[in-house]
């Protein structure tokens, strides 16, 4: 799973954040299996996690055992994007800005 289109031009570690989420939305992570899937370090991924929060894009919870982080409702979509990206996504990914 992937975040909605919508999302994915925001900071490429908040991005990889999301999608990370995505993939465990029932679930969510724990900071550290966040540095782990997104291969980032602790301090990037701390600041894209206060920039998320504040935009409400993730959630977190601590069930007493651990704290876990949670997308947003509307973050993930279910007809999102294979790796790949779309048509225009990849278009996109090679006109020069």
């Amino acid at each position: 799973m992937r975040a909605k289109p919508e999302y994915r031009d925001r900071d490429e570690t908040e991005v990889a954040v999301l999608d990370a989420l995505a993939d465990r939305r029932e679930e969510g992570m724990t900071v550290f299996e966040l540095r782990s899937r997104t291969e980032e370090n602790i301090d990037r991924i701390e600041d894209a996690l206060a920039a998320l929060k504040a935009d409400d894009l993730i959630e977190v919870e601590d069930n007493g055992e651990r704290t876990v982080i949670l997308p947003g409702e509307d973050v993930v979509g279910d007809d999102v994007p294979d790796e790949e990206g779309s048509l225009l996504d990849q278009i996109r990914d090679r006109l020069p800005f």
